[in-house]
């Protein structure tokens, strides 16, 4: 076979898969069940944005005013919040805790030093001081 043919039917065999991008903030994919809301894809969330479950969760729960847990790969909180309430709460929780501020890339982490923690860019080098600890 020639090397085009092998191509093409490799990507025949392979199969998509939902990824996000190099930083893409995926929209929210949940309902309601009573009066509780259940965020169906948390994890796969959480994991675009490269922080980790219990950190976003615990930002959302109090910016939500809410209570709730991680269950699995879902997040329940305990009551009714729309998906548009809760898109806007994780969109201000990767600019504030995931974008650099000095050059606005998404290559972060975070990092302990004693009692503080810091965001600190892979890409520039800036570092800034978390003002509330996780």
């Amino acid at each position: 076979m020639e090397y085009d043919d092998l191509l093409s039917n490799a990507y025949k065999n392979v199969q998509q898969t939902e990824n996000c991008g190099r930083f893409e903030v995926l929209k929210v994919e949940g309902h309601n069940e009573g009066s509780k809301t259940i965020i169906k894809n948390f994890l796969q969330i959480a994991s675009c944005i490269r922080r980790k479950p219990e950190h976003l969760a615990k930002f959302l729960l109090k910016e939500l005013a809410s209570s709730g847990d991680i269950t699995g790969e879902r997040l329940v909180l305990s009551r009714k919040v729309s998906s548009k309430d809760i898109n806007d709460k994780i969109q201000k929780f990767a600019d504030c805790y995931v974008k650099c501020e000095n050059c606005g890339k998404p290559d972060t982490q975070i990092n302990e030093e004693g009692e503080k923690q810091f965001i600190r860019c892979l890409a520039c080098g800036h570092k800034k001081q978390i003002p509330n600890k996780f």
